[in-house]
């Protein structure tokens, strides 16, 4: 079920309607969120129901002998399974295929042509997504971070909590937990909020689906089109998946919000950002925090002169735990070597007086920098293969005199950068000023109704959300 579909319409006011008039007890309520939002994931390929469930049950379980037990080599046994279950079930669906045409492909190098057997399963929608919150309750059980709670059912719905099941944020156990086991009803203001976002995140939808047709043609035609058209391709797909990624956020924070629940903003106008390592304090927070908290620190943090490694082992599992490919692995690498980069310069004395500087010339050329780094990233996010990406950013770099400008390019790519500065633009001030906005009535309502009047005319409710594959 899509949140831009007339199914997912009429299915959220169906449980509205249940959860504010038929279920009023607490306990009523949490079984509803379970059956509806199995029914939600159902939707898409109810063989995968028990997956999820059994995925949580057993981190229910293993956190309670976590906490029961005596001896920390105990502990770490129950964690170590935990570990083991959720990489498991991760490394079957989505990567034992990579890993096994790698090998295949690396043999061939030394002319041994192996058939290995490919599972070819499908990959659950979500998957990395639950399994990273799951995961993450039995390392907090373990660290101490949190006890375990009681209740099955309780665990069993703020890990399937249909919001944000299919495409995040990750939540955090020590988070969600507690709201489920109280959940609250949601004042008038917070469910306007939760109204705005929603509102706005059809929006980010409904342009990130029209900036997909100049990127699809960039990726997949690079060769005979003009260099301002890679560039505009390529910005388009920057404002795509921000539009795509973020318009999600917005809309499972703005669901959750209408039924009383309080889920952190996951992005933070990243494209405004000063600096790679600004662009992950404000791009997928949930993810990037949890890489920082889990994977980060476990490998030793900033401790003993090993940042450099450190950084670089979580940004390239970063990358591959968005997708099983070579390019993705690349990403990730990328964005390794240029936050270590950015850590390296600011080392130096020459540029802690630069780093510090409030010009508005120096912020500039910082963000133009940064900015620049972010659009080369995506260009290896977004490639169908590692040759693909090479000859793109090589043909971006080099301007062919021979290659007339397309029909309207200018055009195109003045649409495309005004779109992606209008949507940030619009972040900030909902960001800065929506709790002002909600309150006054007649300005809140005629900016939604004026939205989502775009959103039904030139939006296309078939489209599914980029992170779906994820």
């Amino acid at each position: 079920m899509i949140f831009n579909t007339p199914i997912f319409f009429w299915f959220f006011a169906l449980f509205l309607l249940c959860y504010g008039f038929v279920f009023l007890r607490q306990t009523p309520r949490v079984y509803l969120i379970v059956a509806a939002s199995l029914v939600f994931y159902g939707a898409w390929n109810y063989k995968f129901i028990p997956l999820l469930v059994g995925s949580g049950v057993a981190d229910y379980f293993i956190a309670l002998a976590i906490f029961k037990a005596t001896e920390k080599s105990h502990k770490k046994r129950w964690l170590w399974l935990s570990v083991t279950i959720n990489l498991g079930i991760l490394g079957l669906f989505k990567y034992a295929d990579f890993v096994l045409v790698s090998v295949a492909e690396f043999l061939l190098v030394f002319g041994y042509q192996a058939s290995l057997p490919t599972l070819s399963w499908v990959l659950p929608v979500g998957i990395s997504f639950y399994t990273f919150q799951s995961l993450s309750y039995t390392i907090d059980v373990y660290r101490g971070d949190m006890k375990p709670r009681k209740g099955l059912v309780e665990f069993v719905a703020a890990l399937s909590f249909f919001p944000q099941l299919v495409a995040g944020p990750i939540l955090r156990a020590k988070h969600i937990l507690p709201q489920m086991h109280a959940i609250a009803l949601p004042t008038w203001h917070s469910a306007k909020y939760g109204f705005l976002l929603i509102t706005v995140g059809l929006l980010k939808k409904t342009g990130a689906d029209l900036l997909a047709i100049p990127a699809q043609t960039a990726f997949y035609a690079h060769d005979t089109l003009s260099t301002l058209e890679l560039w505009t391709g390529v910005l388009a797909f920057t404002g795509q998946i921000y539009g795509d990624f973020s318009g999600y956020s917005d809309m499972a924070i703005g669901i959750a919000m209408l039924l009383g629940f309080n889920i952190p903003l996951n992005f933070r106008v990243p494209y405004f950002a000063l600096s790679p390592v600004d662009f992950w304090r404000r791009w997928h927070i949930s993810l990037s925090s949890w890489l920082k908290d889990y994977l980060y620190i476990s490998l030793g943090g900033n401790r003993n002169n090993n940042r450099t490694r450190n950084v670089f082992i979580t940004m390239l599992l970063g990358g591959l735990w968005h997708g099983a490919a070579w390019t993705f692995i690349a990403w990730g690498a990328f964005h390794g070597l240029i936050i270590t980069a950015t850590h390296y310069l600011a080392g130096f004395e020459c540029f802690k007086g630069f780093n510090a500087s409030n010009s508005r010339w120096i912020k500039l050329f910082k963000w133009a920098v940064t900015f620049y780094l972010i659009m080369i990233g995506w260009v290896l996010f977004r490639a169908e293969n590692m040759t693909a990406a090479m000859g793109m950013l090589a043909n971006m770099h080099m301007v062919d005199w021979a290659v007339e400008l397309g029909h309207n390019a200018l055009t195109i790519f003045a649409f495309v950068s005004g779109w992606v500065l209008l949507v940030h633009l619009m972040d900030y001030y909902v960001i800065k000023r929506g709790d002002k906005l909600v309150d006054k009535p007649w300005r809140f309502w005629l900016l939604m109704i004026v939205a989502q009047s775009i959103c039904l005319m030139i939006g296309e409710p078939s489209d599914e959300f980029i992170y779906f594959q994820f």
